[in-house]
C-alpha cells in the first residue's frame, strides 16, 4: 500500500476506525482468513462517498464487508482495503408499510423489526445471517421467499462515488444474483415494500422458520451457510450425500453430517482446508452425476 493512500486514509478516517493488517478470521463466520492490508469501519454516507470516489480515481481495489457470513478469505489475506459496513452503517426506519435500511443493518434485526411493526414479507429472512447489503446483492432467500419479492428500490454508489437509485426491475434479480453481482456498484440503502398483517402470526411464522433451521442446519459450527448454489433440477446437499461425502474431511474442514450442503469448520480449519474440500466435493459430484456445483460462497484473496 503506497504512502499517498495511507495519508489519505489517516486524514479521512478516525484512528479507531482504521485497522491496519487486520486478521480477517475475526470478521468471517468461517472464522478463518489472513490479514487485510487495512479494514475501515465506515462511519456514514459522507465518508463512504469520499472513500469510494478516491479509490476510483487511484484505481485502488476494495472489498465490501458485511457480517462475513458468505465469505472465504484466503490464508494469505487480502492485499487491498476492506470497507466494513456493519459497524456504523446500520440505521433502519419504518414509514408506513415501507422500511428503509442502510446496507450494514443486520438482516435478522430488520426482519424482527418488521414483525414488531406488524409488517409481513420478511419472515423468511428472520434467521439468515448477514447484512441488508449482502442480502440484496445475492438476492438471499429461504423457504420460498427472497429479496426480490420485497425490495422496492436500492440506492447505490458507482466507482466514481456517484449515487444512483435502482428500482426492483433494474436490479435484475435472479437465483442468488442481481445486477450488482456483475457491476461495480456499492449498496448504500434499501427500501422494502411490505404488507400489513397480524403481528402475532408474522412472528409465529418467523419463529417456525428459525426452528426448522436449528433442526436441519449445523448452526453449532462455524460455516458460511449453504456452500453451493442449488443446481437446476437438483439439491446440492443430496448430490453430495449420494456421492458418499457425508462427514468427508480435509484438515479442520468437514462436510456436515447434519446437512451435506454445508461445509463446516470443526476446529482449527484453514481457508485452504475449506477451499480444497469445496473443490474436491465439486469434482466428486461432477464425476458421479455429471452435475457442476457452483460455489455460493465468495472467495477473497489468492488461493
Amino acid at each position: 500500500m503506497n504512502q499517498a493512500l495511507k495519508e489519505f486514509l489517516t486524514q479521512t478516517v478516525a484512528q479507531e476506525h482504521l485497522l491496519w493488517n487486520e486478521p480477517m478470521e475475526k470478521h468471517t463466520t468461517f472464522c478463518v482468513g489472513g490479514e487485510a492490508d487495512v479494514l475501515i469501519r465506515v462511519k456514514d454516507k459522507e465518508q463512504l462517498t469520499k472513500l469510494v470516489s478516491y479509490f476510483g480515481k487511484v484505481s485502488q481495489d476494495y472489498f465490501i464487508l458485511g457480517k462475513g457470513s458468505n465469505l472465504l478469505v484466503s490464508d494469505k489475506g487480502y492485499r487491498g482495503v476492506v470497507l466494513d459496513m456493519s459497524a456504523h452503517f446500520t440505521d433502519v426506519r419504518v414509514e408506513g408499510n415501507r422500511m428503509i435500511a442502510q446496507a450494514g443493518a443486520s438482516l435478522p434485526y430488520v426482519a424482527t423489526l418488521a414483525a414488531n411493526h406488524g409488517l409481513s414479507g420478511l419472515e423468511f429472512a428472520a434467521g439468515i445471517p448477514g447484512t441488508i447489503g449482502g442480502a440484496v446483492v445475492m438476492n438471499a432467500g429461504a423457504y420460498d421467499g427472497e429479496m426480490k419479492q420485497v425490495v422496492k428500490s436500492v440506492t447505490v454508489l458507482n466507482r466514481q462515488g456517484e449515487e444512483m437509485e435502482l428500482d426492483n426491475a433494474t436490479m435484475e434479480f435472479g437465483y442468488r444474483t442481481s445486477i450488482i453481482k456483475n457491476r461495480p456498484f456499492l449498496v448504500q440503502e434499501v427500501v422494502f415494500e411490505l404488507c400489513p398483517g397480524d403481528k402475532e402470526e408474522i412472528m409465529k411464522k418467523g419463529a417456525e422458520f428459525n426452528r426448522r433451521r436449528r433442526e436441519k442446519q449445523p448452526l453449532e459450527y462455524p460455516s458460511a451457510g449453504s456452500t453451493f448454489k442449488r443446481p437446476e433440477g437438483h439439491f446440492a446437499g443430496k448430490l453430495i450425500m449420494d456421492a458418499g461425502l457425508r462427514g468427508y474431511r480435509i484438515g479442520g474442514a468437514q462436510v456436515s453430517e447434519k446437512h451435506c450442503g454445508f461445509v463446516i469448520n470443526v476446529g482449527n480449519a484453514t481457508a485452504s482446508d475449506i477451499y480444497d474440500l469445496m473443490d474436491e466435493v465439486s469434482e466428486k459430484v461432477k464425476e458421479q452425476f455429471g452435475v457442476a456445483l457452483e460455489p455460493e460462497v465468495v472467495r477473497l484473496g489468492e488461493f
